[in-house]
């Protein structure tokens, strides 16, 4: 595939979830995202505000993590952080699945906990994203994840937080678009470092990217 670096920039979540980002981190990731016009900056809710305010007057969209980055957080309190970042600004909310039960195939469970989210996200006009964090799953466990959040009304399925032992892989990306057809979106995320990569993800059936290698993908 072959993308404008402006076209590219619109794939692409500029993100900042590390733990030791201070406001002046997130500042200078939110300048970086209305240079390059990325599709948005993702970051923790505590820096929901922030952001929100940074990229006001831009086409940039601040958006946030929930459950993050185990997934193993209650329903009730995955619902609770979902609104309260929309309510300081969030146009999207990237939300971390229950990994444990997916593997234990409790998957009434997981679909529950992904549609109450799903219900409260759309009710305030947003977007839900669905993290399965795929270096835990095998390929039945990625499209059964798939599939719950098809089921529970998510918007997008995602690959990984970025937090665990591996990131985006193209054959996990690749197997996540078969699953979801043209129905739900695709995010890549983690490990992404280069222009080459980013691409290679697209062309697997990746409609958006997690990075924070944003300037030096649009660099390449």
């Amino acid at each position: 595939m072959t993308l404008t670096t402006e076209e590219l920039a619109k794939y692409l979540d500029h993100t900042n979830l590390k733990p030791d980002a201070t406001e002046e981190d997130i500042i200078n990731t939110c300048k970086e995202a209305v240079k390059y016009n990325t599709a948005s900056v993702c970051v923790n809710s505590h820096w929901i505000p922030l952001v929100t305010e940074q990229l006001k007057g831009s086409t940039v969209n601040p958006i946030t993590v929930v459950g993050f980055p185990l997934g193993e957080t209650n329903t009730a309190t995955k619902v609770f952080e979902a609104k309260t970042s929309i309510d300081e600004g969030a146009e999207e909310v990237d939300m971390v699945l229950n990994i444990g039960e997916l593997i234990g195939n409790n998957i009434d469970f997981v679909t529950k906990d992904i549609k109450e989210v799903a219900e409260a996200v759309h009710e305030k006009g947003k977007l839900l994203k669905v993290i399965l964090e795929t270096s835990y799953l095998n390929d039945d466990q990625i499209v059964a994840g798939c599939e719950a959040s098809e089921k529970a009304g998510a918007d997008y399925v995602k690959t990984s937080t970025g937090f665990s032992s591996a990131g985006a892989q193209l054959d996990d990306v690749a197997l996540m678009r078969k699953t979801v057809g043209d129905r739900l979106g695709v995010k890549a995320s983690g490990g992404i470092h280069s222009r080459e990569e980013a691409l290679a993800m697209i062309d697997a059936g990746a409609s958006r990217l997690g990075v924070s290698a944003t300037v030096k993908i649009l660099s390449d």
